[in-house]
C-alpha cells in the first residue's frame, strides 16, 4: 500500500503547517449528471464565490490575511518567480468581480470548497503515482512537466514540493500540478491535499475536509479510503 508522508525539514520551515488528506476510490469523473445535479453543483460554486468575500477585507490581494500567510510561506523557501498559492488565484477572481465559473463537476466541487473555506486544494491521480507520495525539500533535478506545458520545468533546489519516486508532482507546495499525475476523465483513484498554515483554523480545516468528502461521494459516487489531518507529530499515513 502507498504512503503519504511529510519530511521533518518541511515543518522546520513551515512549523504551523497542517494538511488535510482525502483519498477516494471509484470516483466517476466521467459521470453524466442529471440537470438537477449539475444545477446544484453550480449553485454550490456560485454560493462559494459569494462566501469567499468574507476573506477579502482589503482591495489589495496581498493584504488579506488568508493570502498574506501564504505569501510569507512562499518567501521561506526558493520558488519560481511569480509563483503564488492556488488559493490566491481563486480569490483574486472574486476580488475583481470575475467569479470562478463551472468547468467540470469535480473541479467545481474542489474550487467551491477552496473558496468557501479559503484553503488551497490539489488533487492527483493515485494510479499514476510511482511509489509513495511525500512533501519534501527538492534537490532541483526532479522530473516535472507542468500542466499546459510540453517541456521539463524541474523544481528549484530547496523548493518545497510534492513528489513520488519518478519526480515532482506539484511544485511550490500548492502552486502548479504536473501533467503526469493530473486528474482526467479516466481517473478513479484520487489523492487530495488541503493545506492550512493557521493554527486557529484547524476546526475549519476539518469541516472543509468533511464537506469535500460529502460532495465528492454524493455527486461522483466516490468512496473514502483515507481521511485525516497531517501534523508534525503525525506525519505519515497509508493511502
Amino acid at each position: 500500500m502507498k504512503k503519504f508522508y511529510v519530511e521533518d525539514k518541511v515543518f522546520d520551515i513551515l512549523p504551523n503547517l497542517n494538511i488535510g488528506i482525502l483519498v477516494l476510490k471509484n470516483v466517476n469523473e466521467n459521470k453524466k449528471l442529471e440537470e438537477t445535479e449539475a444545477n446544484e453543483i453550480k449553485n454550490i460554486l456560485d454560493t462559494a464565490n459569494q462566501k469567499a468575500k468574507r476573506f477579502l477585507t482589503s482591495d489589495t490581494i496581498s493584504e488579506n490575511e488568508v493570502v498574506k500567510v501564504w505569501r510569507e510561506a512562499y518567501s521561506a523557501f526558493p520558488t519560481k518567480k511569480g509563483a503564488r498559492c492556488s488559493l490566491e488565484n481563486l480569490l483574486k477572481r472574486v476580488l475583481h468581480d470575475n467569479p470562478v465559473g463551472t468547468i467540470l463537476p469535480s473541479v467545481d466541487i474542489t474550487n467551491a470548497i477552496s473558496l468557501e473555506y479559503a484553503f488551497p486544494i490539489g488533487a492527483e491521480d493515485l494510479d499514476k503515482i510511482e511509489g509513495d507520495i511525500r512533501l519534501g525539500i527538492m534537490n532541483g533535478d526532479e522530473l516535472f512537466i507542468p500542466i499546459g506545458k510540453d517541456k521539463e520545468e524541474p523544481p528549484l533546489k530547496g523548493e518545497i514540493a510534492y513528489r513520488d519516486d519518478y519526480g515532482a508532482v506539484c511544485r511550490c507546495l500548492n502552486w502548479r500540478d504536473g501533467i503526469r499525475t493530473e486528474i482526467t476523465d479516466d481517473t478513479t483513484y484520487e489523492f487530495i491535499a488541503m493545506e492550512c498554515l493557521e493554527p486557529n483554523r484547524l476546526e475549519e480545516l476539518q469541516e472543509a475536509l468533511n464537506r469535500l468528502e460529502e460532495l465528492m461521494c454524493h455527486y461522483l459516487d466516490a468512496e473514502t479510503v483515507t481521511k485525516t489531518i497531517m501534523t508534525r507529530e503525525d506525519n505519515s499515513v497509508e493511502i
